[in-house]
């Protein structure tokens, strides 16, 4: 079925060609020149005449990663390089772009004409805009050939969500991640209630953090901080709701339904009940006045606040953390699903002088745990160690923690973190065994939105999102109705009606297609 979809995938792209002089009306409406414009061309390929990949030369391959650079790279790169030269004759330069600049910096890369291979690429960094814009290489012909064993664990749903305007742009990665959010909440303290019962309810949240009110004034309960509150995601998953886009997280429907409709989160049956419950809270202290001033991300992790709406990862991390303060997790997501298969994806640039050597290089790096653990660990004995069960400890934070290159994790080669909670585990194997890709949230999770038709009205949505919406899920008003009333108006003003259409458009094609 695989080699049928690339089939499908390789007719779609000969038909394009015949279109390749309006091309660029599907690019995002912004005054940036398009990559494909500026790209180099990569040189000659290093296919030997028998079809085998040509090693004879050296050659070192360049990759973009986004995260701070760790102080101890220079070692790490030194060590796996020698692996490297001995699988391939290659070297590979990491460039780190840094959480401060990305940006601005990572979208540049492809319309600077700047020569690099391969770089991390997301749906929270426009891959389906980048790919548009002919950032990317197509790798339908370079995956299967290249990287034959990573195609072999492909999903036929991994590689159509990687799949742009006919043309595979990307090798999605092989780990799952889940839609799930829940209640992080600190284990110790729940005992101490008397609570023994998983915290996973709006009604055993409110107990929970009326005890650390009364009895634990040193901490809020609830933790919240600049970046914007979680309450209507946790809600509307709660409810068995899906958010169209990570980036419009006040637009949902309904995945249950055979043709859903798009709403705006203020319509949702239900959301002043809601709004007036969260108000409750805010009066009662779960959460501090200035808390949208506040940039302090670590409060959950440094014992400020005493549980946090968030996904299972950061769970695990905070269990790793502190196992002394038993962190639980409750799940409220009502319909968990996979999240996009590109959600982590490697990319092989447009300006690649290498392309077929990088996607060797990933294949390698994908099935084999000596180079998997060389490049995301770093050097056994100096950045990590292994317990018994394989699971990996950090020696020195300060020094290295794990490659950022997200996309190479796979479910056969990552290694769990010593001090993981077991329901960590135990959660994502129940969730596998339920999850059905017919039915329910995962039916979309190959959906896409394209903004670059409404990008101005996404804009002034997503500034009216934070100015109105985000104080109101934090109950920062005196009359809930009114307050409600505001925010939607902002939101209309905003062109809200002209984003719900756009979005409305896509899903029912969405929708249509998979029918077919």
């Amino acid at each position: 079925m695989k080699k049928k979809l690339i089939a499908i995938l390789m007719a779609a792209a000969m038909s394009a060609g015949a279109l390749a002089g309006c091309g660029a009306s599907s690019s995002s409406g912004g005054a940036a020149t398009s990559a494909q414009d500026t790209a180099e061309p990569a040189t000659t390929s290093e296919t030997a005449e028998d079809g085998t990949l040509d090693t004879s030369k050296e050659v070192n391959l360049v990759m973009y990663v986004i995260s701070d650079r760790p102080a101890g790279q220079d070692i790490v790169d030194e060590n796996f390089n020698k692996l490297l030269k001995e699988k391939l004759n290659a070297t590979l330069t990491i460039n780190w772009i840094g959480w401060a600049e990305y940006a601005q910096k990572y979208p540049m890369l492809y319309s600077s004409g700047e020569a690099f291979d391969m770089a991390y690429c997301a749906g929270w960094l426009n891959f389906s805009n980048l790919a548009r814009r002919g950032a990317f290489k197509p790798v339908e012909d370079l995956l299967p050939t290249y990287a034959p064993d990573n195609y072999a664990l492909q999903t036929e749903s991994a590689l159509s969500q990687a799949t742009i305007d006919g043309h595979l742009y990307a090798v999605p990665t092989l780990l799952p991640t889940y839609t799930t959010y829940g209640a992080i909440y600190r284990g110790d303290i729940a005992k101490e209630a008397g609570i023994t019962d998983t915290i996973d309810t709006w009604d055993e949240i409110e107990t929970f953090c009326d005890y650390v009110v009364a009895n634990h004034p040193e901490m809020e309960p609830i933790d919240e901080y600049s970046m914007g509150p979680e309450m209507n995601l946790t809600w509307t998953r709660s409810n068995g709701l899906k958010d169209i886009d990570s980036g419009l997280r006040y637009l949902y429907f309904d995945p249950s339904e055979e043709k859903p409709t798009v709403k705006p989160v203020y319509d949702i049956d239900g959301f002043g009940d809601f709004m007036t419950r969260m108000k409750d809270w805010s009066d009662k202290g779960y959460w501090t006045k200035s808390a949208l001033a506040d940039t302090d991300s670590t409060k959950t992790q440094n014992g400020k606040a005493a549980l946090r709406f968030h996904n299972i990862d950061t769970f695990a991390g905070y269990g790793v953390l502190h196992p002394e303060w038993d962190f639980q997790y409750g799940v409220m997501t009502a319909d968990v699903a996979h999240l996009p298969y590109t959600q982590d994806c490697m990319v092989i640039s447009n300006t690649a002088k290498n392309p077929e050597r990088a996607m060797a290089m990933w294949n390698w790096l994908t099935t084999d745990q000596e180079a998997y653990d060389a490049f995301y660990y770093g050097i056994l004995g100096t950045t990590y160690e292994l317990n018994d069960e394989g699971q990996f400890t950090i020696l020195d934070n300060d020094l290295y923690q794990t490659n950022a290159m997200w996309a190479v994790r796979t479910m056969d080669l990552n290694r769990d973190q010593a001090g993981t909670p077991e329901s960590f585990t135990t959660l994502r194997e129940d969730w596998e065994k339920t999850i059905d890709a017919s039915k329910g949230a995962e039916r979309f999770t190959g959906f896409v939105l394209d903004t670059s038709n409404i990008t101005t009205e996404v804009a002034a949505c997503t500034n009216a999102e934070q100015q109105y919406g985000w104080p109101l899920q934090l109950g920062y008003t005196d009359d809930v109705a009114a307050s409600i009333e505001q925010y939607k108006s902002a939101m209309q003003a905003a062109g809200i009606d002209k984003v719900i259409a756009e979005c409305q458009k896509q899903l029912d094609e969405y929708v249509a297609a998979q029918a077919q």
